[in-house]
């Protein structure tokens, strides 16, 4: 697994600014659906693809891109994982940004720093089905940011092939215990 890969995405899943189009250009090399949302985002201004980043995924409940709201809901599990998923990135020595722990940037950047057999876990358990939940809202959709979430997807999937024979994920709580 190549941790810088899942540290150029995180990137991608933050609020754009100006230099924006600059990382999603700097990781169209991992998967060729990044390309497909570079190609659709590159006519836009940054002010339009920024509404359109906050409909795709924040007024879209339904999309949100904190991982733990796809796992639970708002639930007590889901406190506790955000709990843990504080601790994990102190642990790996991640700076907390503005968001929650468990959204999708900062999971990314916890991947990326993860030992092996834990990331397998944790992507097993939490992040592939969290992203499938996300994509499913994307269901009938043109909105580019799908393609983003299918390059997560991809990416993950090659670097942990044996999660596609698993029918039923590892617990969660277990996972980050």
């Amino acid at each position: 697994m190549n941790s810088e890969r899942y540290s150029a995405l995180a990137e991608l899943f933050t609020y754009p600014a100006e230099d924006y189009r600059t990382s999603v250009q700097e990781c169209e090399h991992l998967e060729p659906a990044i390309a497909e949302f570079h190609a659709a985002i590159a006519p836009l201004p940054t002010a339009e693809l920024q509404e359109l980043f906050t409909r795709a995924f924040d007024l879209n409940p339904v999309c949100c891109l904190e991982i733990g709201w796809h796992l639970f809901g708002e639930n007590y599990e889901r406190g506790a994982l955000l709990v843990r998923m504080r601790q994990e990135l102190r642990l790996h020595g991640i700076t907390e940004s503005s968001e929650l722990p468990d959204h999708l940037s900062q999971v990314l950047r916890l991947l990326a720093r993860m030992e092996p057999e834990r990331a397998r876990d944790f992507a097993g358990a939490c992040v592939l089905p969290a992203l499938e939940k996300m994509l499913a809202a994307f269901s009938g959709t043109e909105n580019p940011f799908r393609s983003l979430l299918l390059a997560v997807r991809q990416v993950m999937r090659g670097d942990y092939p044996e999660m596609l024979l698993s029918q039923e994920p590892a617990p969660v709580l277990r996972v980050l215990s």
